[in-house]
């Protein structure tokens, strides 16, 4: 016999609802602009994010070279002080969850137009992945795009990158180049998708 709990629920459906909870729980996610003075958060997400993401898929080497040198403070502080370049974090609550770099103008690693944006950078923690942050990351630069009003954004992401492949075309970017990318001594090729 199953004893009823308010005449709604019994205690399977409780349980259940719990577990979905603990499974599912509920994102508040804010995203901000990352200011100079930030310059070391930025880092601790972007070594972090970087290597959950790839370290899997590249010898240690090449991470270990493209952690110290592309994602040093003195690199991150260049970028976070280029006028053409966004930093994005994405918190939950008071913890950065993700980050979103984007470049205008000149900063652009291809077309350095005027009427394009470039996303550079969207990475999640591990642990937040399918949790909607990355969309929330690039909504946000969907909505700097209509702001701005830029004609079409881009991105390049790795050819391995299947799953962030995938995310892209959820919103209907597009493949129509490829170019270079060097992690540490490694040249892989990047997709270029708008």
């Amino acid at each position: 016999m199953v004893t009823k709990i308010n005449n709604s629920f019994d205690i399977f459906s409780l349980l259940l609802i719990l577990f979905l909870i603990n499974i599912f729980p509920m994102y508040s996610i804010s995203i901000q602009k990352t200011a100079l003075n930030e310059v070391e958060a930025l880092q601790a997400i972007s070594r972090l994010t970087f290597y959950e993401t790839f370290a899997s898929e590249n010898t240690r080497e090449n991470m270990s070279l493209f952690l110290e040198n592309d994602l040093s403070l003195e690199r991150l502080s260049e970028e976070l002080s280029n006028p053409n370049s966004e930093f994005y974090f994405a918190f939950c609550e008071d913890e950065v969850i993700g980050y979103l770099k984007i470049n205008y103008k000149s900063a652009q690693n291809e077309h350095k137009t005027a009427n394009s944006i470039e996303i550079e950078r969207i990475y999640v923690k591990k642990m937040f992945l399918g949790k909607k942050v990355g969309k929330s990351l690039l909504e946000h630069a969907f909505d700097l795009a209509k702001q701005n009003q830029l004609d079409f954004i881009w991105l390049g992401v790795w050819e391995e990158n299947h799953r962030a492949i995938h995310f892209y075309k959820q919103f209907d970017f597009e493949e129509y180049d490829k170019h270079v990318f060097m992690l540490g001594k490694d040249s892989q090729t990047d997709i270029l998708m708008k």
